[in-house]
């Protein structure tokens, strides 16, 4: 998937399902619920143990697109292609691994905090910009910065729920980027595979909703 069609889908889904958890099993059962709950764009990210597995597993199912997460260097994000990753995350703006993923045909979102390092991960190529961590203001914050630069995808990451993803995107955010909220640490220790599934379907009703 070029990077063009990917950032054209993620703009019609609205939402991506981002998973962080140190156990390769229960990260598989606990995407799986995701899936089931209408998530078709997911992301592992590379603190998973077993990730490229994971990705390489997932990357093979019909309608899926999978990506990784906290992709820190050029190693990283090749390792990441090669198990079938089409996009990249970063939780910063390094211009070495946004490169890295335009050289390897894949979208980069790293990870933005203020207007300036958006304009910076642009200008460096970066398709999308994570939002991330969550500013003061929300919302508002996005209508702000989008005001003087309508060009920039913004996808918050930290800070998006069931209860608020639909503010995210009337406030002008391409697509919104579901991790704690959706995948409650509490519910994957003890295996609840149905609340997470159940979580995921209401975050995509969500996004594609209005307030």
């Amino acid at each position: 998937m070029k990077p063009d069609a990917f950032v054209e889908l993620l703009g019609r889904e609205k939402a991506s399902a981002i998973l962080r958890t140190n156990d390769q099993e229960k990260a598989a059962k606990a995407m799986e619920a995701a899936i089931r709950g209408g998530f078709r764009i997911i992301e592992f990210t590379l603190t998973i143990p077993g990730v490229f597995e994971l990705v390489q597993d997932f990357s093979q199912r019909e309608g899926l697109v999978v990506g990784t997460g906290t992709v820190m260097d050029a190693g990283q994000a090749r390792q990441s292609v090669e198990a079938g990753a089409r996009f990249l995350v970063s939780p910063v703006v390094d211009e070495i691994v946004i490169g890295a993923a335009n050289d390897l045909g894949v979208a980069s979102m790293p990870g933005t905090h203020t207007p300036t390092e958006m304009l910076r991960a642009h200008r460096a190529g970066a398709q999308l910009c994570k939002l991330f961590p969550s500013p003061h203001g929300g919302p508002d914050w996005v209508r702000a910065v989008l005001g003087p630069m309508p060009y920039l995808k913004i996808v918050p990451t930290n800070g998006a729920d069931q209860h608020n993803a639909g503010e995210w995107i009337a406030a002008g955010a391409y697509a919104a980027g579901f991790v704690a909220p959706l995948f409650v640490a509490s519910d994957i220790a003890a295996e609840r595979w149905d609340a997470i599934e159940e979580r995921a379907s209401l975050c995509i009703a969500a996004v594609q909703s209005r307030p």
